[in-house]
């Protein structure tokens, strides 16, 4: 009888180690992801009330777009991260937000870019005649800011999330991917892309948002063209134009995609743009006087 005890009183020590241990062990891997420390910058701090506030100021700009539940989108991008691993966030986690933070977007106007950021966004706001992601309602809304949620506990990090190139599917890199996709699917008509013709290297990057997202993205039976304005810096070389090996490339995988296209080097009213704060370039100088 003793020695049963003993083997029973062995057994559930033994039980009780083991289960303290995996115990340990479950708790380790949430506690872990909630306390760790991402490379990129926290939520941006106020983001509920940016956004709502963002919300209410670009219907007050663009009523025609219809009513939009602004506290409901916040709802929304909440939904989609709480909770969650920050590095495994999808599209699909942001779909219910893109459906509600829909517009429609005007044949013949979609203006998309790469390594222009700047430039593009002076042109859409002296001209009013394009538009790009970020001055969709749902790009306005989001552009600038960082968010991503923490596992297993409701709100926002505010400490750290992950950087851009940290893991594939990230609070933010999904979330660009979700708009960028709508916004090339809505657009129908004349697509145009500003493009930099003074970068180094392939003149739009196979990893591109451009190449992965937008063009296999766009429906060829709404968009009737694929237009390409290769823009150089005032002060940058010429390093890509319509008729370099990386533009005709290019040319063949935008072809491939079923989509027309066509393109021209440094669109005047662009380099126009260009030229009010560098009046004296050689380049204004000689656009002055043809």
């Amino acid at each position: 009888m003793s020695d049963l005890l003993g083997t029973r009183s062995i057994i559930a020590l033994a039980l009780i180690i083991l289960a303290s241990c995996l115990g340990e062990t479950w708790a380790a891997g949430p506690t872990k992801l909630q306390n760790k420390r991402w490379k990129g910058a926290g939520t941006t701090q106020n983001l509920k009330n940016i956004i709502v506030g963002r919300c209410y100021h670009y219907l007050s700009l663009y009523p025609a777009i219809g009513e939009k539940d602004c506290n409901g989108i916040w709802q929304e991008l909440s939904d989609a991260v709480f909770k969650k691993d920050p590095c495994n966030i999808t599209e699909a986690d942001y779909q219910k937000l893109a459906e509600v933070a829909g517009q429609t977007i005007p044949c013949d106007k979609t203006l998309l870019w790469s390594r222009t950021d700047d430039l593009v966004h002076r042109y859409t706001k002296a001209t009013g005649n394009f538009v790009t992601l970020e001055d969709t309602f749902l790009g306005f809304l989001f552009n600038g800011l960082t968010w991503c949620g923490r596992p297993n506990q409701p709100g926002m990090n505010y400490k750290s999330c992950p950087a851009w190139n940290e893991c594939d599917n990230n609070s933010l890199t999904s979330f660009w991917k979700m708009a960028s996709a709508a916004f090339a699917r809505a657009s129908c008509g004349t697509v145009n892309v500003m493009l930099n013709g003074s970068v180094d290297g392939a003149i739009a990057r196979r990893e591109s948002f451009f190449r992965t997202v937008e063009i296999p993205s766009m429906n060829p039976d709404k968009v009737s063209e694929v237009k390409l304005w290769v823009i150089d810096d005032i002060e940058g070389e010429d390093k890509n134009s319509c008729n370099t090996d990386s533009l005709l490339e290019l040319k063949l995988f935008i072809q491939l995609h079923k989509l027309k296209f066509s393109c021209i080097d440094n669109f005047k009213p662009v380099q126009a743009l260009q030229c009010v704060g560098n009046y004296e370039h050689a380049a204004c100088n000689q656009c002055r006087y043809q």
